[in-house]
């Protein structure tokens, strides 16, 4: 038996980030994680001789800039590198749009003057309301909580500082805002642009990792949440870890081990430890046991609270309400190792565009039928795919002359129609995500030497991504913010004391951020700190 003052179940970059963080005030802290590597969903894997690809996420641009400071990422061996080009999107008609600093204004002023001018000033308000977000991120939303303490008396002054930012925005930001949080992304774009290509560039970020349509009501948001990050100080810009996303989470680790923490891999945990009403611990799947004065799970909360964590510890009403946690991002990965790079017709031969993100998207319209199909398919026949191929920005990847590229594809159902196993289908699809990509780039599908393939329910088995949920639950407008997992607990403390949740189900969400990891480090300190001085 061991006895720590924390442990962390699961070393995705979350759990590190909490980890680092708590080490580094002092505290004596073990993270378990039950693959063989560190890193959850952020990690790099040699998937084929001699190539290698961050195997789940596979971009960067909300890794918080103040995580990367403070646990001196840079100095850790982290370097990330913008994409030549930011966006490229093809049509099946020849045209294109490409986007990146100098590249926009001129990209779309040759498909719509009227989208030309109109561009700057959405980018403009989508920037506004994003800077809001980015003030939020690392702090804990404000708690409801029932009865008047201090803990009421807290959260009244977290509500008066939310509050206090909003009245920053003018009127029209306000409105801006709602619209944002409630509407759908593909009503807002109709009302600004009138090119296909235009609508997709921004329509695709409200469907990444968002199993639903365009059209449908709250992806205005998703669309909001991908606006919000930066990457070398250039906000709103995406880039590419060198090494893959893998070599931010060996930068995290450093930071743990460093800082005196110890990290157990191929440690899963069988449950949580819950004394007098308190968690005090793990019992790990191999039957070791450490205890702890705090547990913190980087989990999905679903599957914390409902898998982990004994029944009986938790409120019946609690208990209820975590179990119906929407997760399904309609998401299927793939990776894949080729004898050379794609020549699209829209833009033939090699360029700076092969190395943004190359999104398979035509229009809104195109997303929604991808969508209705996959609702009553099981996985759209005419898919969404963005492509991305990063050894044209990091040629430690693959050999000479060769090359690695992710797929990103959707939408595929978490779960198949009529009891159907993503076992029997997952080459079938993936041989269809390799022919989307060959129609817009003939002759890609002959390229391709060999393939990762991870459907839904890969995601879910290697990664805990329950549903294949690439956010830990859905971004929707009742698991957000104040809600996120639920109302009561967004300030990162579970109804079980000495139990906290650390990962991308817990404000502000999704994506590599190393937010949710820093919050919750700061709830945990700061219990810690009130038990010494009652003490």
């Amino acid at each position: 038996m061991n006895e720590t003052d924390v442990v962390v179940i699961g070393a995705g970059h979350n759990g590190l980030t909490c980890a680092a963080y708590l080490a580094m005030a002092g505290l004596r802290v073990h993270v378990v994680e039950r693959r063989k590597v560190v890193g959850g969903a952020a990690v790099t894997e040699e998937f084929h001789p001699g190539f290698r690809n961050s195997v789940a996420s596979y971009t960067v641009s909300l890794l918080n800039p103040q995580v990367v400071a403070d646990l001196k990422l840079h100095e850790r061996g982290l370097k990330i590198v913008e994409r030549r080009a930011q966006n490229f999107l093809p049509a099946p008609d020849g045209r294109y749009l490409l986007t990146g600093e100098g590249r926009t204004q001129p990209s779309v002023t040759r498909l719509s003057a009227h989208d030309a001018d109109a561009i700057g000033l959405f980018s403009a308000r989508l920037e506004a309301i994003a800077d809001v977000l980015r003030s939020f991120v690392l702090r804990a939303p404000p708690n409801l909580v029932e009865g008047f303490g201090l803990s009421a008396i807290r959260e009244g002054f977290n509500a008066l500082a939310a509050a206090n930012t909003l009245r920053a925005l003018t009127i029209e930001q306000q409105r801006d805002l709602l619209d944002l949080f409630t509407r759908s992304a593909g009503e807002m774009l109709d009302e600004v642009f009138e090119t296909d290509l235009v609508k997709a560039l921004f329509g695709f970020d409200a469907i990444v990792g968002n199993y639903a349509s365009p059209y449908a009501a709250g992806s205005a948001y998703v669309m909001l949440h991908h606006a919000f990050g930066e990457v070398n100080g250039k906000k709103g810009v995406w880039g590419h870890a060198i090494g893959g996303m893998g070599a931010i989470t060996e930068a995290m680790a450093r930071a743990v081990r460093d800082y005196g923490a110890l990290i157990d891999v191929d440690a899963g945990v069988r449950e949580v430890i819950v004394e007098q009403d308190r968690a005090a611990g793990v019992v790990l799947e191999d039957g070791r046991t450490i205890r702890a004065k705090y547990v913190v799970a980087n989990v999905n909360p679903k599957l914390l609270y409902t898998r982990l964590v004994p029944g009986g510890a938790l409120p019946d009403a609690f208990l209820a309400r975590i179990k119906t946690w929407r997760n399904g991002s309609g998401t299927f990965r793939m990776n894949l190792a080729l004898s050379r790079l794609p020549s699209f017709t829209a833009l033939p031969g090699e360029g700076d565009h092969l190395s943004a993100g190359i999104i398979l998207a035509p229009s809104l319209a195109y997303m929604d039928r991808a969508y209705l199909d996959a609702r009553e398919h099981g996985w759209s026949r005419e898919p969404v795919v963005e492509m991305l191929i990063p050894s044209t920005l990091d040629d430690s990847l693959a050999p000479a002359g060769r090359h690695v590229a992710s797929l990103f594809c959707q939408h595929v159902a978490p779960e198949l129609p009529d009891k159907r196993s993503w076992d029997d289908h997952r080459d079938e699809v993936a041989d269809l995500m390799i022919a989307t990509v060959d129609r817009y780039a003939p002759g890609f599908a002959s390229t391709v030497l060999a393939r990762q393939i991870l459907s839904p329910l890969d995601l879910e088995r290697q990664f805990g991504l329950l549903g294949g949920d690439i956010f830990h639950g859905a971004l929707s407008l009742n698991q957000l913010f104040s809600a996120r997992p639920m109302l009561g607990h967004a300030d990162y403390r579970s109804p079980l004391p000495g139990l906290y949740h650390c990962g991308s189900g817990s404000h502000p969400g999704g994506g590599v951020t190393g937010a949710p990891g820093h919050n919750a480090a700061h709830a945990i300190l700061s219990d810690h700190r009130a038990l010494f001085a009652r003490r």
